[in-house]
């Protein structure tokens, strides 16, 4: 068996330089963000992956990850243990206006990163200046040799609902030039193909749909996450609604019969010890904060995972 993960983790900034003056905006945005919290935050995340392994007996091969704010946040983590610096990063920064960047982790003894790249977007250029650019999160892509087998990993974070949805263009436009690289893969080079992260939109969603089939309405990727978002089945919440934004895709050749990874199962990783314990909350991811509020929990989005069943070599 192998495993895949991906998760969005609620801001995890470096702890923020003491302010001069209270009032002065922050780095991280967040309220009193210092060592004491950011340590305490790396040891949630990491504890997050040794319950994993206790559940299914591995770490995963690959983890993406989004909401981190630099290389350096990551390098911290992986020397905690599960991981005990047996991963290796791959992460670009991005020109996104908060400064929050996506990122794969992955185990050094059974993956080798052949090339990867970060997928930089622009968005209504003012005078072609630099400073008024509209940017957004990076999609970062990785080629990866996995047991022989050659792997394409995209990792995103698109932009979040908000204000009647401003941002639906740019999702539009984004997953627009995902899936023609997608299909020039499966095409062209015949590869393994995973797209992973958090859509800030579910599974039922026409953007989503759209991904999964190529131009003669073949289907080219399979969405596991749609079914578990029709069983009501969720890794984050707003206000009263339950959302599946978090998904792993993955290429048709992972459903052939004689395929060396062969997708088993899909899930949400929600154990009890990482939901919120208040009332009439409950089954909700425990989050780090709420609003200003400190709370001290992992995040406020639970993680997703697909299982492979592996061939020996």
């Amino acid at each position: 068996m192998e495993l895949f993960a991906f998760y969005n983790v609620e801001n995890l900034f470096l702890p923020d330089p003491p302010q001069i003056h209270k009032l002065d905006p922050t780095k991280s945005g967040l309220r009193n963000w210092d060592d004491r919290k950011y340590r305490t935050k790396l040891s949630k995340i990491a504890h997050v992956f040794r319950l994993m392994k206790e559940e299914n007996g591995i770490l995963p091969a690959l983890i993406g990850l989004c909401e981190i704010s630099g290389k350096q946040v990551l390098e911290d983590l992986i020397q905690l243990d599960p991981f005990s610096s047996q991963y290796g990063i791959v992460h670009y920064n991005s020109l996104d206006e908060r400064k929050v960047d996506v990122a794969l982790l992955y185990d050094k003894s059974k993956v080798e990163i052949i090339d990867s790249e970060a997928i930089t977007f622009f968005f209504e250029i003012v005078d072609n200046k630099p400073d008024n650019y509209d940017t957004t999160r990076d999609v970062l892509f990785a080629k990866v040799k996995f047991k022989e087998e050659i792997m394409n990993v995209f990792v995103a974070h698109l932009p979040s609902k908000r204000e009647k949805d401003i941002n639906q263009p740019k999702r539009n436009f984004i997953m627009d030039e995902i899936r023609g690289r997608i299909l020039n893969i499966i095409n062209e080079d015949k590869e393994h193909v995973i797209v992973c992260g958090d859509f800030n939109q579910n599974p039922d969603d026409e953007n989503l749909i759209k991904i999964l089939y190529d131009n003669t309405q073949k289907k080219v990727l399979h969405n596991p996450f749609q079914k578990l978002f029709s069983n009501k089945k969720y890794s984050t919440f707003h206000y009263k609604s339950g959302l599946l934004f978090d998904q792993i895709m993955l290429s048709d050749s992972f459903f052939k019969a004689d395929a060396a990874l062969s997708f088993q199962d899909a899930k949400i990783f929600n154990p009890e010890s990482m939901s919120t314990q208040n009332k009439g909350f409950e089954g909700r991811p425990f989050r780090t904060y709420a609003g200003t509020r400190y709370l001290g929990g992992f995040s406020d989005h639970f993680p997703v995972l697909v299982t492979f069943k592996s061939k020996t070599y």
